[in-house]
């Protein structure tokens, strides 16, 4: 029986290396896995999904996914959908269709919550219909477990209000512990 997965972690976790190992595994036993990413997510060109160790594939739109008719769907294994806090809640709900009427896993990869720890649509929807929900961890700069995304300015200081979706990577984000997210402690002084 499929499955719908939401695996999140907080920026620089890994999230898009582990999809794209999850899809050569899938593929190195003669399967086909479909990446899928949302159009918003620019960074890495048409259709690219790379990961900041250098890791890539080539996927489709989210927004094609949903244009695809079923028959399409289910010459597909698994649908790995990365970057899934952009999906929208018809998105996921067309994912849960894919996993509950094709039978055809699916596993998200994406952001909990945003800079200002407020969910984003995709994740809120993922956190309440996905079958599993597990966090991909990483560690703030003292060691301790990070799950809060902190953007910063120009400045070296937190940003704690603005637009909910500013595309970055290093440049513009770190991963936190709670503390030093609330502290608005970027790094040891």
């Amino acid at each position: 029986m499929a499955k719908l997965h939401f695996r999140y972690g907080a920026m620089g976790s890994s999230k898009t290396a582990n999809a794209l190992m999850v899809e050569y595994n899938y593929r190195e036993r003669g399967k086909k896995a479909l990446l899928v990413k949302p159009q918003i997510d620019s960074r890495d060109g048409d259709r690219v999904l790379r990961s900041r160790m250098g890791l890539e594939g080539k996927g489709i739109y989210l927004e094609e996914l949903t244009e695809l008719a079923d028959s399409d769907l289910k010459q597909y294994d698994c649908v790995i959908v990365d970057e899934a806090q952009f999906a929208t809640k018809s998105q996921v709900e067309f994912l849960v269709h894919i996993v509950d009427d094709l039978d055809i896993p699916v596993i998200c990869y994406g952001l909990r919550t945003d800079f200002r720890e407020e969910f984003f649509e995709g994740s809120m929807w993922l956190m309440a219909w996905a079958d599993r929900i597990e966090e991909v961890k990483t560690v703030c700069w003292c060691g301790k477990s990070a799950s809060c995304n902190a953007r910063f300015g120009e400045d070296g200081k937190i940003v704690r209000t603005g637009a909910q979706v500013v595309l970055g990577s290093n440049d513009k984000y770190t991963a936190l512990c709670r503390k030093h997210y609330h502290e608005g402690k970027l790094g040891p002084d």
